[in-house]
């Protein structure tokens, strides 16, 4: 889907505050973490200790979670190839304005389509969009299944499933990668703490 053909008579107004002058006063860089992998991989239990770690740092973080988003902003979007690709495309849009405003966007989204990933990277400058593969091999995620989705998905209950009915093409390049078979929820968020010490996005 795209909706900028439908917008006409529309002009872009820049504001006197800039995403440097943000970043000034927040004392860290604005920038978007994008955590992508499985459901039942440890996305979203990883997201929610990263933010209450970097919130205790006073460091100005958001989680934008899948589930959440469906709740209000894409809850008129189902689970079909092009549903997904416009779930993933106004989320790549909001965390991007996250990110202009200065703030670390984390975001936790299955995102299982590799395009998709790179038209939402594409949207900030280099540096700024740092793609986290959350990896667990399937059997591992179907043992967790939090939701019981796994399971009604197996008895067709629940049609075009990510990893099941529904394919997941992995990053292949990501900035980084957290094996949640091998890692803590803890050990993996310090890894992203330390990848975004090393690249000056945090004092």
């Amino acid at each position: 889907m795209d909706s900028k053909a439908k917008s006409t008579n529309v002009t872009w107004h820049d504001t006197v505050i800039t995403k440097e002058d943000r970043e000034k006063k927040n004392n860290h860089k604005g920038i978007v973490l994008w955590l992508t992998g499985l459901s039942g991989c440890g996305k979203s239990t990883v997201a929610t200790c990263l933010q209450e770690k970097l919130f205790n740092q006073d460091i100005q973080a958001y989680i934008l979670d899948g589930d959440n988003i469906r709740h209000g902003l894409n809850g008129d979007l189902g689970f079909s190839p092009e549903d997904r690709e416009e779930n993933i495309r106004r989320i790549g849009e909001v965390a991007h304005l996250f990110a202009q405003a200065g703030m670390i966007a984390i975001t936790s989204f299955i995102s299982p389509y590799r395009k998709d990933r790179d038209r939402a990277r594409k949207l900030n400058q280099d540096g700024e969009f740092i793609e986290v593969f959350v990896k667990a091999p399937l059997d591992v995620c179907e043992d967790r299944d939090p939701k019981g989705l796994y399971k009604k998905a197996r008895e067709g209950v629940i049609k075009e499933f990510t990893g099941i009915s529904a394919p997941y093409e992995e990053p292949e390049n990501p900035e980084i990668l957290l094996e949640t078979d091998k890692l803590s929820v803890e050990e993996s968020a310090d890894k992203i703490l330390d990848y975004l010490k090393a690249q000056g996005v945090i004092g």
